[in-house]
């Protein structure tokens, strides 16, 4: 049986997101294996996704830090990986492992001769406009990692625009997202009404409540702190923020709301495998990050018809059409998200336009247009085997 090995940073990207990639490759005839660090789980609680799944699973000590001597250590055991294995097709994933992967994958084409296709999926480049200076220290590294990538994959228009220039190996493709479910048959529309039934939510919310609704990891890029600060501006007790997601800067936001003693405003609702319910009892999706690929978490608000107010931004700026499906605001002040709060909370019927606004647009990133473009990636690349 042939094997395609799927590589990622942390470990729970794969159950989150690339288990639509996982059935097409099974069904091209692949037994899939998975290599992460098992040690790290972002997304979820533990690992218990992946079981009963019928995936290989691989632990690579992988790092988030290039300066890192865990990096050498990962290379080491990630190339040892793929000479045991003898893998078909490699798709991977994230900046370090991204990096990590082809280097590997390159020096087993050097030592055995084997023509392996490698896939990069380049879910936001650390590089883009308007990004610090610091960011552009990735730029060299991608483009000369080009050269050992068969298919560099993009989500959006500016990366896809940008690798055209690499000197890739192969080609380069835009796809629409990871892709969302549109469609009935995917449950979502079970959720309940938006703006009814707040109250099984169990967060103390009244109908009468604006309640804002994030949905992210808790780190610095994610820019939770931003709505935080907008909230204090606003000095308005009626609009309530529900954080969905962990991570490291959580106790630094919760220590600003002790501080502006904001705790009967704002909620911690952790990981939440229903984040559709959530979003449906919302009325306004706030996103302050600083840079992003196709964020799933946006489009799953469009999906659920809220209204966005979020960075103008690469990504946000495919999804989001400024004044139709939110309110895209261009340099990030407090100002700027505390106006388009108020906006939002004072002019409903907008609100209520711009979430079936949302709801139309979602259709042109929906999975089986995903699903189509990947199968025909994943076709191209046993091509390039052959």
């Amino acid at each position: 049986m042939k094997k395609a090995l799927i590589i990622t940073r942390v470990s729970g990207f794969l159950p989150q997101f690339e288990m639509n990639n996982v059935r097409i490759l099974k069904q091209l005839g692949y037994e899939v294996h998975y290599a992460a660090n098992f040690e790290v789980v972002v997304y979820g609680k533990d690992n218990s996704r992946l079981e009963g799944s019928g995936i290989v699973c691989h632990h690579i000590p992988f790092c988030r830090s290039p300066l890192s001597s865990d990096v050498r250590t990962a290379y080491k055991s990630l190339k040892q990986l793929m000479l045991t294995e003898a893998f078909d097709l490699v798709h991977c994933h994230m900046p370090m492992s991204g990096v990590v992967a082809r280097m590997a994958a390159q020096a087993v084409r050097r030592k055995t001769g084997r023509h392996v296709p490698v896939l990069y999926t380049a879910h936001g480049f650390h590089f883009f406009k308007g990004a610090p200076l610091k960011n552009w220290v990735y730029y060299l590294p991608e483009r000369w990692l080009a050269r050992y990538t068969d298919c560099l994959i993009t989500m959006n228009e500016e990366d896809f625009r940008r690798a055209g220039s690499f000197p890739v190996r192969g080609r380069v493709e835009k796809i629409p997202g990871v892709g969302i479910c549109v469609q009935p048959s995917g449950g979502w529309t079970d959720c309940p009404i938006r703006g009814r039934e707040r109250e099984w939510m169990g967060f103390g919310i009244r109908e009468t409540d604006f309640v804002l609704v994030s949905v992210g990891e808790f780190n610095a890029n994610k820019n939770h702190i931003q709505i935080l600060r907008a909230l204090v501006q606003c000095g308005d007790p009626s609009v309530k923020y529900i954080l969905c997601g962990q991570g490291e800067r959580r106790g630094e936001l919760e220590n600003f709301v002790r501080e502006h003693h904001l705790e009967s405003q704002v909620i911690f609702a952790g990981y939440r495998p229903d984040v559709e319910h959530i979003l449906a009892s919302s009325d306004l999706f706030v996103f302050p990050s600083l840079r992003e690929g196709l964020s799933m978490a946006v489009m799953e608000a469009m999906r659920a018809g809220l209204p966005v107010v979020a960075k103008e931004i690469r990504g946000n700026i495919d999804l989001i059409e400024d004044g139709r499906g939110g309110i895209l605001v261009k340099n990030g002040d407090v100002s700027e998200y505390v106006h388009a709060i108020q906006r939002m909370k004072g002019q409903p019927e907008l609100a209520e336009r711009m979430g079936e606004w949302n709801r139309e647009r979602i259709r042109q990133f929906s999975l089986e247009q995903v699903e189509r473009k990947m199968q025909s990636i994943y076709e191209y690349a046993e091509k390039v085997l052959q």
